[in-house]
Order: structure tokens, then C-alpha cells, then sequence
């Protein structure tokens, strides 16, 4: 993992897309982390694991209620405050 200000990713825009293809380059403004940069590769694979994961979710969701494996939603939320307020 490469570290640098968004200063110095400025100045070294050309070195910081080279190192991208290799590794994560975090960017960070006034001490705060502001970006991360990755090769267009990875991050095109990242998006398509997101859409499977979330494919997957609605699919199990859809099983789930299909065997009647339901809440009633306003007891899941009392629940859910109670939980809070413990």
C-alpha cells in the first residue's frame, strides 16, 4: 500500500497512475484520507463481487420468504430500539 498527499500525488501524477496498476495508492488531504486509487482492472472486479454478493442477498431474501421466513417489520424495529436503549 502506497501513502501520499494529495499534494504529492499532484506532483507525481504520471509515477502514481504507474504504481496504481500495482497496488492500491491511498490519498490523503490535510492528514485525512480523501481517495484511493486503483487500476481500472481492479476496479471493475471489485464492482462485479458487489453485484454477485447483492445478487445472491435478493436470491437467499427471495428463498427466505418463499419458506415463510418473514418478520412483521414494526416488531424487527421495536426490537431493534430496544436493543439500542440496552
Amino acid at each position: 500500500m502506497h501513502l501520499l498527499t494529495a499534494n504529492e500525488a499532484k506532483a507525481r501524477f504520471g509515477e502514481i497512475l504507474l504504481k496504481a496498476q500495482r497496488e492500491p495508492v491511498h490519498i490523503s488531504k490535510h492528514g485525512k484520507p480523501v481517495a484511493v486509487l486503483v487500476a481500472a482492472e481492479d476496479f471493475v472486479s471489485n464492482e462485479e463481487l458487489k453485484l454477485e454478493l447483492l445478487q445472491l442477498r435478493a436470491e437467499r431474501a427471495r428463498d427466505q420468504i418463499n419458506a415463510g421466513e418473514t418478520v412483521d417489520g414494526g416488531e424487527f424495529f421495536d426490537q431493534l430500539l430496544q436493543e439500542s436503549d440496552d
